[in-house]
């Protein structure tokens, strides 16, 4: 068997159909995602209703928790099969969300140029492995956003991560209708990048299955986040830890000037 490809579009190709079974429970996550997010997002933009852009959609985590507090979402992804799921999941849900095939780096195809806020949740920046790509994308994301607009992104402590430079993350354990499933991951360090594995060992009727995914990231420290912000025009720029917060990871949040 060959190795897999490991860019990021392929990836949440690949895994778009079993991507809620990452989570204990995906609604739930939904749920808590929002219940974080959406405070801090109306503190800095207002309460709302707020017109908001996920340009980092993935199957509709953070969409579908923000449209389900009453604001007007529009979804994004360089996945087409994310994508398509986040549509499903929306409509299970009676929400209207506008969703977008199109690269964080290349959103001229979404039309509203006013948006109150925009996110890239789930560390979905450090799949830009340089500065120039990721100067790209705040640049894109910058134009989208009106006068004192909010941009919000949630990224892996990666400061103490290239400290200790973890190859293995535990496996989780779970169980739903009898059924049970193990989620693991192996970080595969090549200087400041990985390639991080992902593995879903399901249980079904006839037997186990196990299931890999792949792609890349590098190990986006702070500062130069930070740094690209600045130079993309954003202010006001701060980070959020998971003490303060209750995320999973540390939050970052900037603003267009006005």
């Amino acid at each position: 068997m060959g190795s897999p490809r490991t860019d990021s579009a392929t990836f949440y190709d690949d895994l778009a159909e079993n991507y809620h079974l990452i989570f204990e429970d995906w609604d739930q996550s939904i749920a808590r995602q929002a219940a974080v997010l959406g405070p801090i997002i109306e503190s800095a933009a207002g309460p709302g209703p707020l017109s908001i852009l996920d340009c980092a959609c993935g199957i509709g985590t953070q969409a579908i928790g923000l449209a389900l507090r009453g604001h007007a979402v529009t979804g994004s992804d360089a996945s087409a099969g994310a994508v398509a799921r986040a549509r499903r999941e929306a409509a299970k849900r009676g929400l209207r969300i506008d969703f977008h095939v199109v690269d964080m780096r290349e959103l001229a195809g979404i039309a509203d140029e006013a948006f109150d806020a925009a996110i890239a949740a789930d560390n979905a920046l450090p799949h830009l492995l340089n500065q120039a790509e990721l100067a790209k994308a705040l640049e894109c994301i910058g134009a989208k956003l009106r006068k004192g607009g909010v941009f919000l992104a949630t990224v892996r402590d990666y400061d103490q991560l290239l400290e200790s430079r973890p190859v293995f993350q535990p496996p989780q354990f779970f169980s739903h209708k009898g059924l049970r499933r193990f989620v693991h991951q192996v970080w595969d360090w090549d200087g400041n990048e990985y390639t991080f594995h992902l593995y879903l060992t399901l249980e079904a009727a006839e037997g186990w299955a196990v299931h890999h995914y792949a792609s890349r990231y590098r190990a986006l420290r702070r500062a130069e986040l930070t740094g690209a912000l600045v130079n993309a025009g954003f202010v006001e720029i701060r980070w959020l830890e998971p003490s303060e917060t209750s995320f999973y990871q540390p939050i970052v949040v900037a603003q267009k000037p006005s």
